[in-house]
């Protein structure tokens, strides 16, 4: 049994340990237990993955758990990369989970059945990527919908949106189950058998049309579950309203598995897709991306925010990968593979960063009860080691150096630029564009986190529950610092990764070789080699400060400092009325963007009791919907209503009616069964 094989059993175990703790152990034990056996199971996942990039592969069947086929298991370099990347979210948010579930505060999933969906629903994340039939891969992905669906509504008790959220999600994820079944199911018909082994051989012999409808329906049901525009409504429900833990693993993995699909079904099972597919994916990441971080940048909840910023960085891997087939598609696999390998390692980064972001504003929320950056503040110096792990994840965020998000994204634009030479009227024109898409995501990234970071941590308290917030325990300090130092690594030497990533990409049946030769990261344009190290930029920027430091010291006129009262012009001392709020700080961009956002506004005027003329309150309300719901998904939910009231009128209660609904179905089931024969 290789290494991989024994992770991978061992993480199984994990999880059937953490059932029975969470079933059977009474309060906070359960939650220690349950939270032990989750990050155990997330090492092991880390151990298998990283085993499988190191060039370990197997396969498994196993006849006994599935009825009629069995269950098929299969890890290669690219489903190592996913295992990996999943392992290690887990492992540091369960450690952050252990904390974050007890002490005073919200506490998270802690009652029996919501923790027992947790270790199930780690362990799906890790073994997804490893499912190597239709049957055995539906299976694993409907348990985490499934068990996801379960820790979403573990506070419903507690709000009512919690339940309209769980609801959005419900719906939206079993219509992208719906979607994949049926692309799934016909590239298994059409293949003739339904393990990737037989779809991989039989992909070939598919006419271009049904090759073609699996493409569309395989990459709009991944899109889904992966939160891209249109099918994005349940994503900034869900992960706010779910648990901080929770969240994160949501954002920082489950996610990840969409891109994952797309790449091992379109890629590496169908040989490929249409040119015009890949145009589609591209335009899909790229719409997803703008679209995104504009909803975060208007967002004042900050878990909101997040989970939209999930949606822009989801949106920049589907960039990379709809460049990359469409590179493939073209006969040019060498930027085919640097775009490729260029969104692995974006999903790499984003994983861990995201998953920080959640974690910091889980401890936010925790400490004050509040999401409204609005009524945050002043949480610097009471949360001193919070906001310093926000920092880091915001500096990542942002994709400038150092952060660890700035070498992804710099290499995807690097891979554009170099595919610009592939010839076409559609590269000459998509790539431009989409090199646009990716700087306008970047600076308005920036300006998102600048206002979370700033308004939430650094400016006067707003609330008395901000200006009471006490710092988080130990664990989940522990949990976020080795989701920091993971940032750090990421950003220091990347190169590292530039083996695994060739592996991966190799296995996604690109030969990425040279883009990605002798472990580091070189990019090459027109035979010059441009060759960028975060380490040196690092240094440079520290050195920069320093020096800088140093010059207003010696600058700066010694002496003792006075302290003196300046002039206020009579208005006094300012208050934390007077500084900026999330929303005025966004409402320079809303102004640019008001024809994409279409705000809504009003004023309310309340006028005194008996007087037409006296004015007792005013109140102006605006506020940001979002416009691709409001235009798409509020019709058909109001039709639908619609139908359902007009239903009613079918079931008077007569038992007349209900007997004449029998028998006329019962003749048109005869008729249709004569006609048939």
């Amino acid at each position: 049994m290789s290494s991989a094989e024994s992770a991978t059993v061992v993480a199984a175990g994990l999880a059937g340990a953490g059932v029975l703790a969470g079933m059977l152990l009474p309060g906070r034990i359960r939650v220690v237990a349950v939270g032990l056996c989750t990050a155990g199971l997330g090492g092991a996942g880390v151990a298998g993955g990283v085993a499988a990039l190191g060039g370990t592969r197997w396969s498994a069947h196993l006849p006994g758990l599935l009825p009629l086929a069995g269950l098929h298991l299969a890890v290669d370099a690219l489903s190592g990369l996913f295992m990996a990347v999943a392992g290690a979210v887990v492992l540091a948010v369960a450690v952050y989970g252990i904390g974050y579930a007890s002490g005073r505060g919200p506490r998270g999933p802690a009652s029996r059945g919501v923790q027992s969906a947790l270790p199930v629903f780690a362990l799906t994340l890790v073994l997804v990527p490893a499912a190597a039939s239709v049957s055995s891969f539906l299976l694993l992905w409907e348990a985490m919908a499934v068990t996801s669906l379960v820790l979403v509504l573990a506070d419903q008790r507690e709000r009512s949106t919690v339940r309209e959220a769980g609801v959005w999600y419900a719906v939206m994820t079993h219509f992208g189950l719906v979607l994949l079944l049926a692309g799934l199911s016909l590239f298994a018909a059409g293949a003739g058998g339904e393990t990737f082994a037989q779809l991989r051989a039989g992909a070939s012999g598919m006419s271009p049309g049904a090759r073609g409808a699996v493409f569309v329906l395989v990459a709009a049901a991944f899109a889904s579950k992966a939160g891209m525009v249109p099918l994005h409504p349940w994503l900034p429900r869900a992960h706010p309203e779910a648990p901080s833990n929770v969240s994160a693993l949501m954002s920082a993995a489950m996610v990840n598995l969409g891109a994952y699909g797309i790449i091992r079904v379109n890629f590496e099972l169908l040989g490929g897709g249409p040119r015009w597919g890949w145009l589609l994916v591209l335009a899909t990441g790229a719409l997803s991306a703008v679209y995104g971080i504009l909803q975060a940048a208007m967002a004042s909840d900050i878990k909101r925010l997040l989970a939209y910023s999930t949606s822009e960085n989801l949106g920049l891997v589907l960039i990379g990968v709809g460049a990359a087939g469409l590179f493939a598609s073209s006969g040019y696999p060498v930027p085919a593979a640097l775009a490729l390998a260029a969104a692995l390692l974006h999903v790499t980064n984003h994983a861990v960063f995201k998953a920080l972001l959640f974690c910091a504003a889980g401890s936010v929320v925790r400490a004050t009860g509040v999401r409204d950056l609005d009524r945050m503040g002043g949480l610097r110096a009471r949360m001193p080691a919070t906001a310093g792990f926000f920092a880091v994840s915001s500096l990542a965020a942002v994709a400038l150096p150092p952060g660890n998000g700035f070498l992804s994204e710099w290499l995807l634009l690097q891979s554009l630029i170099h595919g610009m030479t592939v010839p076409g009227v559609s590269t000459a024109i998509v790539l431009p564009l989409a090199v646009a898409v990716i700087a306008l995501s970047a600076g308005l990234a920036a300006a998102v986190f600048v206002k979370a970071l700033g308004v939430g941590f650094f400016a006067r308290p707003r609330s008395a529950r901000a200006a009471s917030a006490e710092e988080s325990p130990p664990l989940m300090h522990l949990g976020m610092g080795l989701l920091a130092i993971g940032c750090t690594a990421l950003a220091l030497v990347p190169g590292t990764l530039g083996n695994s990533l060739s592996r991966a990409v190799a296995a996604a049946g690109l030969h990425g070789g040279r883009p990605l030769a002798g472990g580091g990261l070189a990019l090459k344009l027109d035979q010059v080699a441009a060759s960028l190290s975060p380490l040196w930029v690092t240094a440079a920027l520290l050195a920069g400060v320093v020096a800088a430091s140093g010059l207003i010291r010696l600058t700066t006129r010694r002496g003792r400092r006075t302290n003196a009262r300046l002039w206020d012009c009579g208005g006094g001392a300012p208050t934390p009325r007077m500084s900026y709020t999330a929303t005025s700080f966004a409402e320079p961009l809303q102004r640019v963007f008001d024809d994409v956002l279409e705000p809504e506004q009003g004023v309310d005027v309340t006028p005194v009791r008996d007087s037409a003329y006296l004015v007792e309150r005013v109140r102006f309300r605006r506020s940001v919907p979002d416009r691709i719901e409001h235009r798409l998904y509020r019709p058909v939910l109001a039709a639908v209503e619609s139908l359902g009231r007009a239903a009613r009128r079918l079931a008077p209660g007569s038992v007349h009616r209900y007997l004449g609904y029998g028998f006329f179905g019962l003749v048109a089931l005869l008729l249709a069964l004569a006609v048939g024969w």
